[in-house]
């Protein structure tokens, strides 16, 4: 059992004993078992089950789920040291595991009763089975008071009769479950939101197209399609109306775990460029000792070192939540934008560091370079986090 200090002095949570021993044992797997395959499996956008199901087997799919739930009974802290050591091996695995811990755990851990807990949880927390969060639709983003997808509860009052289409589902080709946003009160718009715990295996459940996407190819998405899918009452998270509630929580989780994803490659491209800034020779002596690749070094390793403080900073936010009950938006959104705007730089840079050779496929950065970009997409965009940050500093709703 991980703890640690989470007092209202601790804005930044100290890494103990057990999550040095935690960050050592993730580093050895993702560099010895992911890294390796990271490329070919970007280049065949195959999910990547096997890796998947060994980290189930070490707890890292449910990190902050209870023992008794099939998690490891971790920390925060410790699933963003784990994010950031996945995602410096592969970005795709990193998405994966957000999904599993943050957006799909969390929703159940928070707002599920003890007998979905038993059935939709455990399985997923223990990598036996695939998560995923479904909020996304073709014409609803953020504004999620438009979506077009309905929920209809039948005469007899058993089952909600789901129909519409969802897209942009991380891990939807593979997921065995799915926590489901769709409207059961339209003219409410976000406040008639309710969610749903979805079995995959059940009629009426069509998956879609599969994206072809930029980068984190290997972690499957996909479009879904309810067609007369029966809900059964009992499936239902939380009560009607809830989930805008529900998905607004859940994401203040994902953005930690996003913030973290983006370090982990930002990391990743800064060490490719040191080492290669330290070998590539030009006019007499490696490139490492032009002032111009200096300031380059430089610059991404400050906005690195933020990036971690302001997720360190969320982590106790989130730890602190606990007990307290307080959203912690502000910190979780900071982070993000920070942490995901310095991917897109670092990776930027260290694509120019390495010449022509940065735009190859022949070298990892290529992919820290399309990998990065969706950080800035996906669990609000940074116009978004923007607008979120700026109207709590002001006290707008």
């Amino acid at each position: 059992m991980v703890t640690t200090d989470y007092s209202d002095q601790a804005l930044i949570p100290q890494i103990s004993a057990e999550h040095e021993k935690l960050r050592t044992l993730v580093r050895a797997f993702a560099q010895e078992k992911i890294a390796p395959i990271a490329a070919e499996f970007d280049e065949s956008g195959d999910f990547p089950l096997d890796t998947i199901q060994q980290m189930g087997a070490m707890g890292l799919m449910g990190i902050e789920v209870p023992e008794e739930y099939g998690g490891a009974g971790m920390d925060t802290l410790a699933y963003v040291l784990t994010m950031i050591e996945v995602a410096r091996a592969d970005a795709s695995h990193s998405t994966i595991v957000s999904v599993n811990n943050s957006l799909y755990g969390h929703a159940l851990l928070k707002f599920a009763t003890e007998a979905q807990k038993e059935q939709f949880l455990a399985p997923v927390a223990s990598g036996e089975k695939i998560g995923a969060y479904s909020l996304t639709e073709p014409m609803s983003g953020s504004d999620a008071g438009t979506m077009q997808s309905r929920a209809v509860l039948n005469d007899a009052g058993t089952h909600y009769i789901i129909n519409g289409r969802k897209s942009w589902v991380t891990s939807g080709p593979v997921a065995d479950f799915v926590v489901l946003f769709t409207m059961t009160a339209p003219e409410k718009l976000h406040k008639g939101v309710t969610a749903f715990l979805i079995e995959a295996d059940q009629p009426g459940f069509i998956r879609g197209k599969k994206e072809p996407k930029l980068g984190i190819r290997a972690s499957a998405t996909s479009e879904i399609v309810y067609e007369d899918y029966a809900c059964p009452v009992e499936n239902r998270l939380g009560g009607e109306g809830d989930g805008f509630k529900i998905a607004m929580t859940v994401l203040d989780a994902g953005r930690i775990g996003i913030a973290a994803q983006a370090l982990g490659i930002a990391a990743a491209a800064y060490e490719a460029s040191v080492a290669y800034a330290r070998e590539r020779q030009a006019f007499g002596g490696p490139i490492g000792q032009f002032q111009m690749i200096q300031q380059k070094i430089a610059d991404m390793k400050t906005r690195i070192e933020a990036s971690r403080l302001l997720i360190y900073s969320a982590c106790a936010a989130k730890e602190r939540s606990k007990a307290t009950g307080e959203r912690y938006t502000l910190e979780s959104s900071m982070a993000k934008l920070f942490a995901s705007e310095t991917a897109a730089f670092v990776t930027d840079e260290a694509v120019q560091i390495h010449g022509g050779m940065g735009y190859s496929k022949e070298v990892a950065v290529e992919r820290y370079y399309r990998d990065a970009r969706i950080t800035r997409i996906y669990e609000g965009t940074s116009e978004v986090q923007r607008m979120v940050i700026a109207r709590g500093e002001l006290g707008l709703r």
